[in-house]
């Protein structure tokens, strides 16, 4: 890793919801900073991005890449918690001590092997919906459940502010949003420091 930059951390300082981006190369890396983004999200090998930016890295990418996710200078892993328990516990025994887990969870049923594990930040998925559900009702539905003391990601599409502020008043920590107008989603460009 780069540095000891920490998702969980830059998630749970500061007022309000953070935004997490999904980025594909150097210039969205740089241009979510520059929007306020507090961190990004990669889902194929970007060698060299954790250089590019301050911003701890979320790698969403396949779990079993650990060359491709050490190589863009990764801070955090996302494993699905839809595994075995102890599958679970020896993937988060063998990362690096730099290397934070987040489990990803679209069900009940996910959520409950989560909590058997001892880590601090969820994925909230929205993906397994009902057909009358929109994902964003659907991560709603499945954050009464996280413990406090938890960090929770949502994992839906927003497409407005006021979406973003939903998830926020509900109690989440972050909101995963596409690269592009980062700036209208979390209220603004961050004054120059």
């Amino acid at each position: 890793m780069t540095d000891a930059r920490r998702l969980s951390q830059a998630i749970s300082e500061g007022d309000g919801i953070s935004v997490i981006v999904h980025v594909d190369g150097p210039d969205d890396a740089r241009a979510a900073e520059e929007q306020g983004a507090e961190g990004l999200a990669l889902v194929r090998g970007v060698p060299g991005i954790g250089e590019t930016t301050a911003l701890p890295v979320l790698w969403l990418g396949d779990p079993s890449e650990v060359e491709t996710m050490e190589s863009c200078g990764a801070h955090a892993l996302t494993v699905w918690a839809d595994g075995e328990l102890d599958e679970l516990r020896a993937l988060q025994e063998s990362l690096a001590d730099d290397v934070e887990l987040v489990l990803g969870v679209a069900n009940e049923e996910e959520l409950q092997t989560a909590l058997e594990l001892d880590v601090e930040t969820l994925l909230l998925s929205g993906g397994e919906a009902d057909d009358d559900q929109h994902p964003l009702e659907r991560v709603l539905e499945l954050l009464p459940d996280v413990p406090a003391g938890k960090l929770a990601i949502a994992g839906v599409a927003v497409d407005s502010r006021d979406e973003v502020v939903e998830l926020e008043r509900a109690g989440f920590d972050a909101v995963l949003v596409p690269a592009g107008h980062v700036g209208d989603l979390v209220g603004g460009t961050p004054p120059e420091v």
